[in-house]
């Protein structure tokens, strides 16, 4: 198995004949999937999603791919090709086409439904071809065939891409559930056929690789969701992702079985809901879905709320109830129901989250506790079985974290893919297919661009550790006035903390060892404001550090008069 070497330079260019592989994101992390293929000079782009942020990430709104590679070449991209709606793989098409609006748009109904109500936000009208499976688009250099794969969404679409240098399948997020809501399966028939024409690198989603077995069936879960409601003695609150049509439809049937109206909570869900159910794949029964506003007409036991917040995302409808911050208000008796997987990173989040509606006395039914999810992944037993049929002559592991990408990578050797046509690749390493073969040629840029608010880019790793020392050991700011000749004190030290658990009062025992180092540089003839706010700096810091072991952000200001 090749992989990634910290030293590897920029790839060389592209062997007449070849395709190159570069994915930009969704290796060695779950999320912010976006992969790049180039044949004969142009592009074709297979996803561009988001990545949540992290506690270490505080103020950070989406985590994007990063364009710098593809930047000055935008009018090579023949498409972006989405695989399905996720955020994961949709979330940041709206800030690549803010630089290249008439990027078209590929995707299947109800991906591009999605995708478009998003770019309407951004005040963008794209270009779109909706494809379905079975069909078979010529895209520039690209010929792109489209297969029916099964997932945690309705119309997710796998995609062979056949090139003069061979076939490329990227699957996408699936599973092979034989019994899914919508009675549509991942087409194995197809993958057979292409396997039979030949697949010469096969892009796998890894998500479940590390679990054994076959991922339970989707509708398993129907049966204890009417067992949460039997039970059910107040309101019941459903957390899911925004775009999971098949988790909601299970709550709409079980709802209608117990006689509860649905009333569908934050801009997201609404709108996801509000598309599903406009194109078909949304079944409501007349009557059922309500505005929120109208359930304070309602007794408890006729409610049902289905809002954001599975994964405890801070502003999120479900973490603010839990903190008392929402219109709705938790009450004993309530039944909050957690119907998601806890995405790696987020675990804290949401104990915390449950941990703060048990204490308003919800019951809270979570993966833990009961099967109220199953995967939308295909587990080891499906992957391996899916590799003796596509019989991929390499391979290539995408979308999970490095324990996924390994564990993939392993499933596919002991299906026969021989070790050394097996590419472990992270962000932004080259991959090349050339004579058959593929091999890793380079690396480009593919780092973490931050959106905070309106700004996206701007917020870099420096400015999130400065963020990090404020928000776990405060600041102290030292206002201190100087002679602009002579260097001497005019006024202060004065000194305050905020958020660093010293009392202002404390100071007093520093004060004076500043005023004498800025006294002694003075005499040495150091002037120059930022040498003296240094020696500040370091005067206070080793104060603050041998007296109280702690290491605040220390922010010194010198003002000349």
């Amino acid at each position: 198995m090749s992989h990634p070497h910290p030293e590897l330079g920029p790839p060389p260019p592209l062997s007449e004949g070849g395709l190159r592989v570069t994915p930009l994101g969704g290796l060695g992390e779950i999320g912010r999937n976006m992969t790049v293929f180039e044949y004969g000079g142009r592009l074709l782009i297979v996803d561009c999603g988001v990545l949540f942020p992290e506690e270490e990430q505080p103020g950070i709104d989406l985590i994007l791919p990063d364009f710098s590679s593809i930047r000055d070449r935008l009018d090579d991209i023949e498409g972006i090709v989405l695989t399905h709606g996720h955020e994961d793989h949709i979330g940041g098409v709206p800030f690549l086409l803010r630089e290249k609006p008439d990027i078209p748009l590929i995707g299947s109904k109800l991906t591009l439904a999605l995708i478009e109500a998003k770019l309407q936000e951004h005040r963008i009208r794209p270009y779109t071809l909706e494809v379905a499976e079975g069909n078979r688009e010529r895209i520039g250099p690209f010929d792109c065939e489209f297969i029916a794969v099964n997932h945690s969404i309705p119309d997710a679409l796998a995609v062979a891409i056949r090139t003069p240098a061979g076939m490329v399948v990227h699957t996408g997020d699936f599973k092979m559930d034989q019994l899914p809501l919508d009675n549509r399966l991942t087409d194995l028939h197809a993958f057979a056929r292409l396997s039979e024409e030949g697949i010469d690198l096969l892009l796998t989603d890894s998500t479940n690789a590390e679990v054994p077995g076959f991922t339970p069936h989707e509708r398993d879960i129907s049966n204890v969701l009417r067992q949460v409601f039997a039970s059910a003695r107040k309101r019941i609150i459903v957390a899911s992702f925004a775009s999971h049509v098949h988790r909601i439809q299970q709550i709409l049937d079980a709802a209608h079985e117990y006689g509860r109206r649905v009333a569908f909570v934050g801009r997201s869900m609404v709108r996801n809901m509000g598309i599903a159910r406009d194109l078909g794949y949304l079944k409501v029964p007349p009557g059922l879905v309500v505005d929120v506003k109208t359930l304070d007409d309602l007794p408890d036991h006729e409610v049902v709320l289905v809002c954001t917040g599975s994964q405890g995302e801070p502003m999120a409808a479900l973490s603010r109830m839990a903190n008392r911050d929402h219109q709705i208000r938790i009450v004993d008796g309530d039944t909050v129901i957690l119907a998601s997987s806890l995405i790696p990173g987020n675990e804290n989040a949401v104990y915390r989250v449950i941990n703060g509606l048990t204490r308003w006395g919800a019951n809270v039914v979570h993966k833990g506790n009961a099967k109220v999810h199953v995967s939308g992944h295909a587990s080891a037993g499906e992957l391996l079985y899916f590799y003796n049929i596509c019989r991929p002559k390499n391979l290539m592991p995408v979308h999970g974290e490095w324990r996924h990408l390994r564990a993939n990578a392993e499933l596919g050797a002991m299906t026969g893919v021989p070790h050394d046509r097996i590419v472990i690749a992270e962000d932004g390493v080259v991959v090349d297919l050339v004579e058959g073969r593929a091999k890793i040629s380079g690396k480009v840029q593919a780092g973490y661009v931050y959106v905070d608010g309106l700004s996206v880019g701007d917020v870099g790793e420096p400015a999130l550790k400065d963020r990090k020392i404020l928000g776990d050991e405060g600041i102290i700011s030292v206002f201190v006035v100087v002679d602009s000749s002579t260097g001497k004190i005019t006024g202060g030290p004065h000194i305050q903390a905020r958020g660093s658990g010293i009392e202002d009062s404390a100071f007093a025992d520093v004060t004076p060892k500043i005023a004498e180092v800025l006294e002694r540089s003075a005499q040495d003839g150091v002037v120059e404001p930022h040498q003296l706010q240094q020696l500040i700096r370091r005067t206070l810091g080793k104060w603050v550090s041998d007296t109280y072991r702690r290491r605040p952000m220390i922010l010194p200001v010198v003002v000349e008069v």
